[in-house]
Parts: C-alpha cells; structure tokens; sequence
C-alpha cells in the first residue's frame, strides 16, 4: 500500500462474502466508481482465492488488502496472496509488531481511549474505531483533544450524508461495507448500482485533507 496515495482519497471499500465468479465485474466497477482502496475479509470463504483474483482484475489500478485478520497466520496468507495491506477488528499485538516489521501497513481496532492508544503505540498505522456509528463523529473530536496525533479510521456507519462529519471531526480515513456492498446488489450483479453509490460517497466529502 502506497500511504501518501491512500491520504489523497483516505477511503476503504469492504468486501465481504462475495462469490469469485463476480470479482471481474465488481473490480470494473469499483475502479469506475474512482474508489483507489478496498479489502476482503477473511472470514469470507476463499479468501485467499479471491484477493489474488482481485489483484489480477485491478492490474494495478486499486490497493487491496485484507480485513478481518485476527492471526499472524491469516496475516501471512492474505500477504502471501497479494493483499497489501491488513485490518483487523481488534487488537492483536504480535500481528501488528509482524507487520510493522515487514513495514506492512496495519490498521487494528479499537474503541476506547486506552485502546485507541495502546493499538498506536503498538505501531499501528491508523486506529480503526470500530463501530464508530455507536458513537459518531463527535466522538472523533473528543478523542482527538488528547490524542492530537493518533490518526483514527472510522468504520461502521459511514455514508455520504456522514462522510464529511466524520473527516471534519478528526478521522484521517474511513471505510465503508455492506451499506453499498449490499448482498441483493452483489447476488443480482447491479455493478451499476455499487459504482454510482461509491461515486455519491466520495462526492458526499468536500473536507477530504491529505494528512
């Protein structure tokens, strides 16, 4: 993952439970919708199979990387599949200590101040707050005033009608899942449907800063 192009448009897609036979087709229309960034969980069945059949789709044209990760292990298969990048729901210390090793970017989760800044200390490279709609954007701005230099990534309950609040608040990034990624879309291939709502998401942001 190039970090100074993903600060220029700080925005991950999520994927999860997705079929194989669509990887082409949605990487089309994710590249179309101008969205640079997304990973594929990998609780999703054939995950390994399908980060390395969206890294062939992208041809360079997205950075893709690993969701869910919770182990060494599964950081080592998403890597050794192409995933460029890893986030995890949580904190896994010997996973994140592996990864700033190798200087793999990685984003594990946290909610509470001393989780928040225990995950950075551990090196993380942004904190993924995580289910930020508990709480909103508001609760960016809070944990900022102490924590001036964690850079936080906002994941669970962001839209376009949201997206600037949240960056305005103090997010550095934010991702986005299931809310455009939705299963009827994804099962009757309404790609169409997936690239205007991205592309309504990205506009939905006019305080978009490169950190």
């Amino acid at each position: 993952m190039d970090l100074a192009q993903f600060k220029q448009l700080p925005i991950i897609g999520i994927l999860r439970d997705i079929e194989l036979e669509i990887v082409d087709e949605l990487i089309e229309a994710v590249v179309s919708s101008g969205l640079k960034t997304i990973e594929i969980t990998m609780n999703t069945p054939n995950a390994a199979s399908l980060i390395k059949a969206a890294q062939a789709a992208a041809k360079g044209r997205l950075m893709i990387g690993a969701g869910t990760v919770l182990s060494k292990q599964d950081s080592k298969t998403a890597q050794d599949s192409g995933a460029t990048f890893i986030v995890s729901p949580t904190l896994v210390e010997d996973l994140v200590n592996d990864c700033c090793k190798k200087s793999i970017p990685v984003f594990p989760g946290a909610l509470t101040p001393g989780e928040i800044n225990k995950a950075w200390v551990c090196g993380a490279t942004m904190v993924k707050v995580f289910p930020a709609k508990v709480f909103g954007p508001g609760y960016f701005k809070e944990i900022k005033g102490p924590f001036k230099n964690i850079e936080l990534l906002a994941c669970g309950g962001v839209n376009s009608k949201n997206i600037g609040e949240f960056f305005s608040s103090g997010a550095s990034a934010v991702a986005f899942g299931a809310s455009i990624f939705k299963k009827a879309w994804l099962k009757s291939r309404n790609f169409s449907a997936i690239e205007k709502e991205i592309k309504e998401l990205i506009k939905g942001d006019d305080t978009i800063i490169v950190q």
